[in-house]
């Protein structure tokens, strides 16, 4: 029986906007501020699961809430069961929309939103996928359940509750990265490099130092607030550099007290190379200025050793495996007060052939002239599925046959769900001629990248299923 799925797909094309509307009008940014037991990480992203979940209920699927933090949606009948993860909360917003981001709006046949690429838009095409399978009554001899997870973008605790009381999936995909396939993940390690507070005996003393939101994007926006000797030199200059270098931003001067605002241009941390680091091209100005003790320090270790170096180089952790790739660095949060101190969470992906222990030693080296103590954050090894595994094969199998394109193992820096099984790997949703703007102001899909993509996980999941 020959299936037309990308035929079956424009049928449910209208139902599937609509739902996945719904999704992104719901703000799921987790919100550690209104975290309570029923609400592990904030109302939003359970709010985003139960909405999610009644489709699926209205749908006719069995659903299930797993500590209202996870839940799935299952469809078949067998002893094996595949996995289908995807997540719906998202990072903040940040500055520079254009419109409102848990507005959806549709323009130039795009779908502007924040969740649009990451993860509610290609999370809904793969819904609509079982979907089809479940409508043409297509026989399968695998059960496959559809994960949904509400902490991807921070601390998986969504996924550490389910694993830990639910069936774990033999095998399955998460559809949140790109096409052809995601078979290698990197490692992740977030390491928090803390500073004192002294700020006496230079000629400016620095108040405040903030930017960044998350540790896996770039930051977009800085700040820097401190009293000076020379507030008016430093405004000059600093309109100077601002001129030469690919940021914007502003000095405000009241007295001795200057104000300076940096925007760069976020991406992801996986790829710092796609943004502008608003938070280290500010301390790359300061650094030409003396401060005092503790603030000098948290400035000058920014500029000699965070700035413009994606891969490490100047901790001496450049370093590059032929099937996953470079290891590569992103300071994604800064933060310095007088009271509190500076923390600067420096965030690493990095390929087989490296392990975190080398990375700490290597950073407490380079960067103990600057008095600063070091604490594990966030920790993953490395995560590999070999071409010849039958999951593999079979999704690319399916993407070449769709698209006509070339079909071939891939690795990433980013980190998925799908490392979360033994044989998991990442399938779509962008595609090789997509635009990606995720963790970006004025995140979108291309309608043709969700409805191509609907397609090929129909296809794909049937044929391991089937």
């Amino acid at each position: 029986m020959a299936i037309d799925w990308k035929k079956e797909v424009e049928k449910r094309k209208d139902d599937m906007l609509e739902d996945l509307f719904t999704l992104l009008r719901i703000d799921s940014v987790r919100d550690d501020s209104k975290v309570s037991e029923d609400a592990p990480v904030g109302p939003g992203p359970k709010k985003a699961l139960e909405a999610f979940l009644e489709i699926g209920k209205r749908d006719g699927f069995t659903t299930k809430k797993t500590g209202n933090i996870a839940g799935h949606i299952e469809y078949g009948e067998g002893d094996e069961l595949m996995g289908v993860l995807a997540h719906v909360d998202v990072v903040p917003t940040g500055t520079g929309w254009e419109t409102d981001p848990f507005e959806p709006v549709i323009k130039n046949d795009r779908i502007y939103a924040r969740g649009a690429s990451d993860d509610k838009g290609p999370g809904m095409a793969a819904y609509y996928a079982i979907k089809i399978i479940k409508e043409l009554g297509l026989p399968v001899s695998k059960r496959v359940r559809f994960i949904i997870g509400t902490d991807e973008e921070s601390d998986w605790q969504c996924m550490d509750h389910y694993l830990s009381v639910e069936e774990k999936p033999d095998f399955g995909f998460s559809p949140d990265a790109d096409f052809p396939i995601i078979n290698g993940e990197k490692g992740n390690l977030t390491v928090y490099v803390n500073v004192h507070g002294g700020n006496k005996g230079g000629k400016n003393e620095l108040i405040r130092f903030e930017a960044g939101l998350r540790e896996n994007m770039v930051p977009q926006d800085a700040i820097a607030v401190f009293n000076s000797q020379e507030a008016e030199v430093i405004e000059k200059a600093f309109y100077d550099f601002a001129d030469t270098s690919p940021i914007d931003g502003t000095v405000e001067v009241d007295k001795n007290k200057v104000t300076i605002k940096v925007v760069g241009k976020a991406a992801h941390g996986m790829e710092p190379r796609g943004g502008f680091n608003a938070g280290t091209y500010l301390a790359a100005f300061l650094s030409n200025f003396k401060f005092g003790e503790d603030a000098q320090n948290f400035i000058q270790l920014t500029a000699n050793y965070l700035h413009e170096d994606s891969r490490a180089e100047q901790l001496g952790l450049n370093f590059e495996d032929e099937v996953m790739g470079d290891l590569t660095m992103n300071p994604g949060v800064f933060s310095f007060t007088p009271e509190e101190g500076g923390q600067i969470a420096v965030n690493f992906r990095f390929p087989r052939g490296m392990d975190f222990q080398s990375i700490e030693q290597k950073m407490e080296d380079k960067l103990a002239e600057y008095d600063v103590t070091f604490k594990r954050g966030k920790a993953k090894t490395p995560h590999y599925v070999p071409a010849d595994d039958p999951l593999v094969k079979t999704l690319l199998d399916v993407y070449h046959k769709q698209t006509g394109l070339e079909a071939k193992e891939h690795s990433i820096g980013g980190g998925t769900y799908g490392r979360l099984l033994e044989r998991g790997v990442a399938y779509g949703a962008m595609f090789p001629d997509s635009i990606d703007t995720m963790h970006q102001a004025n995140e979108f899909i291309a309608l043709e990248d969700l409805t191509r993509a609907c397609a090929i996980y129909a296809e794909a999941i049937y044929e391991l299923i089937k």
